[in-house]
């Protein structure tokens, strides 16, 4: 599939999936959504692909949010089809085999936030901008934004940055749990290639499995979770992967993981 709205760079089993809208700061429209979604969807099946970066174009955005002139213009009817196809990518990031990494260079504000929250980690610039306005237009977060949040951060500070629509820099991001690191401007891809080529390097059945566990696991009660661990780890042995990996550790050698 061709795509207008988006770039899409391989190498060496790292994908930079970027949001190339700069001129409206990347904001996401119905448009990108669908793409987004196609997109991930096909990355996530093709095998030469073990990490996916998402960031955005330009300098001053990931994405600074949904598109509001289009938004402005729909029904109620149409707006709750809007929330629920920008909910289905966000879970898609959620049950897909393939890490993904935020990488937030500018603003990530409202779908934007949704978007960085849906990956499994975050990265951000000294120059990132985080929250969630939608108050502020008499409207909420619609990607899934009030329940992640509050999944990662505790709902106090959840309810705090929602109902102010307040906009918080990369520190107090960091220091509320949101962001994992900071870095220069021009650090920021570095710094998540350099992760994701750690990742790559590891069995890709395991972090598969990693990500299956911590996932679903937190939809669990602690026990369920600890059931559902084990019946992964379990399934894990019967690959080769497995005996790769521990076999190349007795022998002191790097191990060649083959993704079975």
């Amino acid at each position: 599939m061709e795509y207008k709205n988006l770039l899409i760079e391989t190498s060496n089993g790292i994908t930079t999936l970027m949001i190339n809208r700069p001129q409206v700061l990347n904001a996401l429209n119905s448009d990108v959504v669908r793409e987004l979604e196609c997109a991930l969807y096909e990355l996530d099946l093709d095998a030469a692909v073990r990490v996916i970066i998402v960031t955005g174009a330009g300098e001053k955005a990931f994405v600074a949010g949904a598109d509001i002139k289009e938004m402005s213009e729909i029904s109620a009817y149409e707006a709750h089809d809007f929330a629920r196809r920008g909910q289905r990518l966000m879970l898609l990031i959620n049950k897909m085999t393939t890490p993904v990494i935020a990488a937030v260079n500018g603003y990530a504000l409202g779908g934007g936030l949704e978007l960085a929250l849906a990956c499994d980690f975050i990265y951000a610039s000294e120059k990132a901008k985080f929250g969630f306005p939608e108050v502020g237009l008499g409207i909420i977060p619609g990607f899934g934004g009030t329940q992640n949040l509050a999944r990662l951060i505790g709902p106090n500070r959840a309810n705090e940055l929602i109902f102010t629509g307040r906009i918080i820099n990369a520190a107090q991001a960091h220091a509320w749990g949101i962001v994992n690191e900071i870095c220069a401007p021009g650090d920021l891809l570095p710094m998540a290639v350099s992760t994701a080529r750690e990742i790559v390097g590891k069995g890709a059945l395991g972090v598969t499995y990693a990500k299956d566990a911590i996932t679903n696991g937190l939809n669990m009660t602690k026990e369920d979770g600890f059931r559902y661990e084990a019946s992964l780890f379990g399934v894990l042995f019967a690959t080769s992967d497995q005996r790769e990996g521990m076999g190349a550790f007795l022998e002191k050698r790097t191990a060649e993981f083959k993704g079975k």
